[in-house]
C-alpha cells in the first residue's frame, strides 16, 4: 500500500469512529508519526494533504525537518512527542511549533525562559502518566482520583506551570500500554479525559486538546474524546530502525 493509500484508509477510521460517538471529524487532528522514516517519505504524506508530523528525537529531527522544510511550500506543524531532556530544550524550540511532551516543572520552565528570551511562545502539551507504567514518562497521574496525596501533587506541579509566560499549555497528554485489544486502553483514555477535566475546573482553563491514541488504538481514543491522534505505523509502514 502507499503512503497516500493507508492515509486514506487511516482518515476513514477516524471518521467512522467520531460518527459512532456523533462527534465531527474536524475535530480531531492527525498527527502523522514520522520518526525513523526518511524526508521522501514525509514528502509524501504532504502531497497527501498531512499538515502535522511527529517526531520523538532531536537529533534525527535536526536533519529532517529542515530537508523536509526545504521541498514543501504549504506551511507544517511538528510536534515533539518523545521525552525531552531539559538540557536539549534549546534544541528543540527551533525546529518544533508543538511539544506534547512536557513532564517535568523543570522542562516548562526552561521552556519558558527560552520563549522569553525569543519574544514568543510555544504551544505545549503535559504528558501524563496515567497507566501507572513504569517504563511511561510523564507526571505521576496514575490515582489522582483515588488517592488524595497524587493529586495534591499533581495539582502543585500543574498550577505554576499554566502560570509561566511563553508558554500556552493546549492540554494534555498520555501514552497508553501496549495491549492484545484496543478497547482494553479505554480506561486509560477515559481516565485522561476525566483528568483533564478536573484540571480545567480546578484551575480554570480549558485545556481544550487531548493527545492520545496511536495506530493500534485510536479509534477508541477518539470515541473517547481525542482533539488529537498520532498515527505512525498505519501510514508509514514498519518503524525503520
Amino acid at each position: 500500500m502507499t503512503i497516500a493509500a493507508n492515509l486514506e484508509r487511516v482518515r476513514a477510521e477516524i471518521r467512522a469512529a467520531c460518527a459512532r460517538v456523533h462527534r465531527d471529524p474536524a475535530e480531531v487532528t492527525l498527527v502523522a508519526v514520522s520518526k525513523t522514516h526518511p524526508p521522501e517519505a514525509v514528502l509524501e504524506a504532504v502531497a497527501a494533504g498531512v499538515q502535522h508530523f511527529g517526531e520523538n528525537r532531536v537529533e534525527e529531527s535536526e536533519f529532517k525537518i529542515p530537508a523536509v522544510m526545504q521541498q514543501v511550500n504549504v506551511p507544517l506543524t511538528w510536534h515533539m512527542i518523545g521525552h525531552v531532556q531539559s538540557r536539549k530544550a534549546k534544541q528543540v524550540t527551533p525546529l518544533f511549533q508543538v511539544v506534547q511532551s512536557v513532564d517535568s516543572v523543570k522542562l516548562a520552565e526552561k521552556l519558558s525562559r527560552l520563549m522569553q528570551e525569543q519574544g514568543r511562545s510555544l504551544d505545549v502539551l503535559l504528558e501524563m502518566n496515567v497507566s501507572g507504567e513504569a517504563s511511561k514518562e510523564g507526571f505521576d497521574a496514575s490515582s489522582w482520583d483515588t488517592d488524595d496525596g497524587v493529586r495534591a501533587r499533581l495539582w502543585a506541579e500543574v498550577g505554576p506551570i499554566l502560570a509561566l509566560p511563553g508558554l500556552n499549555v493546549r492540554g494534555l497528554m498520555t501514552m497508553a500500554p501496549i495491549v492484545p485489544e484496543a478497547e482494553a486502553a479505554r480506561p486509560v483514555f477515559r481516565a485522561l479525559a476525566a483528568l483533564r477535566g478536573a484540571l480545567a475546573d480546578s484551575f480554570g482553563v480549558s485545556l481544550a486538546d487531548l493527545s492520545m491514541g496511536m495506530t493500534d488504538d485510536y479509534p477508541v481514543a477518539i470515541e473517547e474524546g481525542a482533539t488529537i491522534v498520532r498515527v505512525g505505523r498505519a501510514i508509514f509502514g514498519e518503524r525503520i530502525s
